[in-house]
């Protein structure tokens, strides 16, 4: 079983910066593609920003220029830099990994719980 626990969320004003974490933790063999999702009010679950084992990455148009994820393939962890920061961007922002356990298994998708930014003044 994996875990994945995402930290750094808050509240912050608009134009400013918070930087999300997602930590694995578990049986993990190798961890393949990383991402971030987000869920705002009323609406559905979104693609932020993605990233593969080896680095190349992927963004929505709405956060391009102001987001930028990364990881660390030794501590099993993604992060989220996020810049610039506007009200539009509230949502709880959640990490999804893809991660074989064992060698010779299937890839299973995991899932965070979510952690809550809030852009206000």
């Amino acid at each position: 079983q994996v875990q994945l626990v995402e930290s750094g969320g808050g509240l912050v004003q608009p134009g400013g910066s918070l930087r999300l974490s997602c930590a694995a933790s578990g049986t993990i063999f190798v961890i393949n593609d990383m991402g971030w999702y987000r869920r705002a009010p009323g609406k559905g679950r979104e693609l932020v920003a993605t990233i593969t084992s080896g680095g190349s990455t992927g963004y929505a148009n709405s956060v391009k220029g102001r987001f930028t994820i990364s990881r660390d393939n030794a501590k099993n962890t993604a992060y989220l830099q996020m810049n610039s920061l506007k009200p539009e961007d509230t949502a709880i922002y959640y990490c999804n990994a893809e991660v074989v356990g064992s060698q010779g298994d299937h890839n299973m998708d995991y899932w965070g719980k979510g952690t809550l930014v809030t852009v206000s003044s």
